[in-house]
């Protein structure tokens, strides 16, 4: 792709597409058919009006891979004029996410997941099946093509996949759900093949409800409404207290529930534990602006599925919660990244958004206070790098989703060059019942140092797999035998790929963030994968090395080429023992003590750690 534009014309659902999500082109310079001499000589707004329009890539992106299924050459040139990108640039960024394509491909794609949940319980030989019917990966069959993927975020229905088919789909507002999707899960080859030839022969996906085995359960603090109430419903929510504490923040004032937050001693919950008090207060002290408060729903950790289950069964208690954060920080637009493999929650939250504006919860006057709030959902389009806090940034700028260099740090320059405030999906939940049932109360569960309830990601070879809510403190043991937890177990692995191997004689490790630390492996974001003596360790090491390989972004030497080393010294020493192993295990040593030290961020700093854990306290390939 060139820096110039092609002769390559858009076809017409292309072209209405992109015009749907920006409007008709306003001058033959930005895509209308009629281009006058005064458009040739000059582009109305400049190089600041064309910077201003850089963040509609992604959405415009999104809207032809919706409506036609991929991204044509036309396609592409007409997003650039109507932006002002050069071609070169968009095309880099519609090739950095594995759900765009920008060759030909039928309309409806079958995304199989092959991540460690889902192989744990037979993905493989669900992939060995469709290879047989559909042809190999990547092959047209039956008008769709299937391709396997990493984590789906349906790790307590494995094996999991998910059907997405291309174009509007009838009676339905494209802002509700942007494309059809089906979740086939468990899935057997016969049902996604059926599900290829006609997206309605998938079965019906289950309600949130079904992902939490404690549904209903009075103890629980996150999860308290999923199961309970109608996830569509204001109503229901506000019943049950919705919006009880969004107006004690009004009372309390910005300051006021910083300093809830600080005293109740919140956490956050995607894996780094920083304070999130302390993030806020320091994005509010800032003299520059406007704020911005983004939250990062984009969970890609093979094994994650918690903020999935929040965003389907209780969406409102997001919303609510943004605003909180919104108010203390004193910004005034909120951002939603959102994984592209959640088209359920897409649409909860679409619907939730949609409702609060029009009851006056979000918009210019929320609440008749006098404060102005409003929150964007942005698609993420398959990039495990996404979740890292600076590469979201990139992302929804229009650029590709690589991380920055820090410092400067989010709260002094973040999103569009302004201080932001990021926190995960169940680090802003927890926000409400700090403010409903005050500070002290919130810290009086858990322990001195990790206070509340944590939520657990269960899956891998376990009885009853799913989300549930404990409060920290609470040992490992205790969590797997509300589980039911295998006969003959293994291992289990803490806090996904980027986590670690703990053995079944280490059961009583507290769940808590020091107490992890303490027994030299990670909580991370809550990630509880169990797999029994059945499971070739081996292969899910291969598995994890694979995943880091294909999902670092290349920008630094240590990550780009480590990660390459690390998977093929695995592959050398599947199969063999004694020196010629131990000769790899050292290289893999070196190669993951430089990544972890000299890697721009922590995809390339933790892409050792599992594989260490395994070797060192597994003793695999000994």
């Amino acid at each position: 792709m060139d820096l110039r534009y092609t002769d390559a014309v858009p076809s017409e659902a292309e072209r209405d597409a992109v015009d749907a999500l920006l409007g008709p082109p306003p001058s033959g310079w930005e895509g209308a058919d009629a281009r006058t001499d005064e458009d040739l000589r000059w582009a109305r707004g400049g190089a600041s009006a064309a910077r201003d329009r850089r963040d509609q890539l992604l959405p415009a992106l999104h809207a032809v891979n919706d409506r036609v299924g991929w991204i044509s050459e036309g396609a592409l040139g007409y997003i650039c004029r109507r932006l002002t990108v050069p071609p070169a640039e968009a095309y880099g960024v519609a090739t950095f996410y594995a759900m765009f394509s920008v060759r030909p491909r039928p309309a409806k794609v079958l995304h199989v997941c092959t991540d460690l949940a889902c192989a744990a319980r037979g993905s493989a030989s669900v992939c060995a099946d469709l290879t047989e019917r559909l042809g190999a990966p990547g092959t047209p069959a039956e008008g769709a093509v299937w391709q396997e993927s990493p984590c789906l975020g349906l790790c307590e229905r494995a094996p999991a996949a998910l059907l997405l088919r291309a174009g509007p789909e009838p009676g339905r507002p494209s802002e509700e759900a942007p494309r059809t999707a089906a979740v086939v899960a468990p899935a057997t080859a016969h049902d996604l093949v059926a599900a290829a030839r006609t997206p309605e022969a998938a079965p019906p996906e289950p309600p949130a409800p079904a992902a939490v085995p404690q549904a209903g359960d009075p103890s629980l603090v996150l999860l308290r409404r999923i199961g309970v109430v109608d996830p569509a419903s204001l109503d229901d929510y506000r019943s049950t207290g919705g919006y009880t504490a969004l107006r004690r923040a009004f009372a309390l004032g910005p300051a006021g529930v910083i300093r809830e937050v600080l005293d109740a001693g919140l956490v956050g919950r995607g894996g780094a534990a920083f304070p999130t008090g302390r993030k806020w207060q320091a994005t509010a002290q800032q003299a520059d602006g406007p704020h911005y408060l983004v939250c990062n729903a984009d969970e890609s950790e093979p094994g994650t599925f918690k903020d999935r289950v929040l965003m389907e069964g209780d969406p409102y208690a997001l919303v609510e919660a943004m605003t909180i954060a919104g108010y203390a920080i004193g910004a005034h637009q909120g951002y939603v990244y959102l994984r592209g493999e959640y088209p359920r929650g897409y649409e909860r939250l679409a619907h939730a958004l949609r409702s609060a504006r029009t009851r006056g919860l979000l918009g210019p006057d929320v609440l008749g206070q006098g404060y102005a709030f409003d929150i964007e959902i942005r698609r993420g389009a398959g990039a495990y790098i996404c979740g890292e806090e600076t590469a979201i940034f990139n992302s929804i700028e229009g650029q590709r989703g690589e991380p920055r260099s820090k410092p400067p740090f989010p709260v002094e320059k973040g999103l569009f060059g302004k201080p932001t405030a990021v926190n995960n999906v169940e680090t802003l939940v927890n926000v409400l019942p700090i403010l409903e049932h005050g500070a002290a109360a919130y810290a009086a569960t858990g322990t001195e140092t990790s206070t509340g309830t944590k939520l657990f990601c269960v899956s891998g070879q376990v009885d009853r797999p799913g989300i549930y809510e404990l409060p920290f403190g609470a040992n490992l043991r205790d969590l797997l035998e509300l589980a039911g937890p295998p006969e003959r177990l293994r291992a289990v692995l803490l806090g996904g790929a980027a986590g670690g191997f703990v053995r079944p004689d280490e059961l009583d490790i507290p769940l808590t963030f020091e107490g992890t630390r303490a027994a030299g492996t990670t909580l991370g974001s809550g990630v509880v994968l169990v797999l029994d003596d059945s499971v070739e360790l081996p292969r899910v090491l291969l598995r994890i090395a694979g995943f880091f390989r294909d999902e670092s972004c290349g920008q630094c030497v240590p990550c780009r080429v480590g990660t390459v080393r690390q998977e093929e010294a695995l592959h050398r020493i599947v199969d063999r023992t004694g020196a010629a192993a131990a000769e790899d295990i050292a290289l893999m040593r070196e190669v993951g003590q430089a990544m972890r030290d000299a890697s721009i961020c922590g995809l390339g700093q933790t892409a050792w750690n599992a594989v260490e854990s395994a070797i060192d306290r597994l003793g695999v390939y000994k």
